[in-house]
């Protein structure tokens, strides 16, 4: 089983025993080290929910531990930019494959679009972790930042969430209905 694989399983043994302090962590982590997958792991803990057949209300604190955990990872990344710099941070961004020229993309866009880029980069994978780079750096207002990343990190949460937890409804109406005489 390759690395990534066991990573998987491991992160799916761990959300079926502890799915809202397991969706926390995961926003968390993955805004401060990039290679943890949201994309995998909300989906699923979502699918778990609906298997463990928690209701839907009960999604609704997942998705908001999961915009916690990120607003919280993805400030952190903020305030190291607002105080390190550009020179400083482009030195040690080299270490995770970001290269001056993208760091400048996004600085363009972040520009352009201003707040709004915060609230659609939490939405979009890859640039959900990048986007705190230029809010810092560029000295976005931190209240701003925090809303903007709180409510694009809530769209984002719910969208994975719901669709791993219906995707899971679905499978087990599916096996309801072959059941049924």
């Amino acid at each position: 089983m390759e690395p990534f694989d066991s990573f998987l399983v491991w992160i799916t043994e761990f959300l079926g025993e502890h799915l809202y302090e397991g969706i926390f962590l995961a926003a968390l982590i993955e805004t401060i080290i990039p290679p943890i997958p949201t994309l995998a792991i909300f989906p699923t803990a979502g699918f778990l929910a609906s298997q463990q057949e928690i209701p839907l209300i009960g999604v609704i604190p997942m998705i908001i531990l999961g915009a916690i955990g990120a607003t919280i990872g993805t400030s952190a990344i903020y305030f190291i930019a607002l105080k390190l710099g550009r020179v400083v941070l482009l030195r040690y961004l080299k270490y995770v494959k970001v290269s001056e020229k993208k760091l400048e993309r996004v600085e363009i866009w972040f520009e352009k679009y201003g707040d709004k880029a915060v609230f659609l980069g939490r939405m979009i994978p890859v640039m959900r972790e990048m986007i705190s780079v230029p809010a810092g750096l560029l000295k976005m207002k931190i209240l701003k930042f925090v809303i903007y990343t709180f409510a694009g990190s809530c769209v984002w949460s719910a969208g994975t969430i719901l669709s791993g937890y219906y995707f899971g409804e679905a499978i087990g109406l599916g096996s309801n209905l072959t059941s049924l005489p």
